[in-house]
């Protein structure tokens, strides 16, 4: 009993399980003062942007300094502010490109990015320098556009990574973990923003079945 007790005080996560489908662990924070990366990535709806704030707010309790930047084309839910789809919120620096936000960054210990499949190529350098000038780097995006394909820079990001952390949605079509964004139709660019109108969370087996009902044209 007190072996079981000594391996448990050594684990630095919290599992918390839902159900038989899937297993989340809860991040935290290391004990390391000389910067590094986190990249918290799935598919859309899956909390991603929840799981940043909530990283973020953490730091904010502990005395940090913080500042949060996002792609400005991100506008689904405000111009400024990051939002989860829980309604959860925290205010940010819009930017055009990732070169801006060494701009920002004097004075402050966490930098959060939101949306980072958004960016152009040149994030995941501009995060290296970050981490290497002793920042801590919180990053959430896609890691697979709606064709099951990585999407934008966040396969660099994630290789580069100190942590990454995959979250899950809800399958809509059978309950199960889902780790694609489907989307309903396969008209218009890679990049087309939309909510539950246009996308939806699969597990691999609906994702499949969903993108050969579309290519028999049919849309589900």
């Amino acid at each position: 009993m007190l072996s079981l007790l000594i391996i448990m005080l050594r684990i630095k996560s919290i599992n918390i399980t839902f159900g038989s489908y899937y297993q989340h662990t809860m991040f935290i924070e290391p004990k390391n003062s000389k910067g590094w990366l986190e990249v918290v990535c799935g598919s859309m709806f899956s909390g991603k942007t929840e799981e940043l704030i909530r990283r973020v707010k953490r730091a904010r309790i502990a005395k940090q300094s913080v500042r949060i930047f996002k792609p400005k084309m991100e506008t689904r839910y405000d111009k400024v502010k990051v939002v989860s789809h829980d309604d959860n919120y925290l205010d940010s620096f819009p930017v055009d490109s990732a070169s801006e936000i060494l701009d920002w960054i004097d004075g402050i210990d966490v930098v959060g990015i939101d949306e980072a499949q958004f960016f152009d190529d040149g994030l995941p350098e501009v995060c290296n320098t970050l981490a290497n000038a002793g920042k801590r780097v919180v990053i959430a995006g896609l890691d697979m556009d709606y064709l099951a394909k990585p999407f934008g820079v966040m396969p660099n990001l994630m290789a580069m990574a100190e942590y990454v952390t995959k979250v899950h949605a809800i399958c809509m079509q059978c309950g199960s973990a889902a780790q694609y964004s489907y989307r309903f139709s396969k008209k218009g660019g890679r990049v087309q923003l939309g909510e539950k109108d246009q996308y939806e969370p699969r597990c691999r087996a609906c994702f499949i079945k969903g993108m050969a009902t579309q290519t028999a044209g049919r849309r589900r």
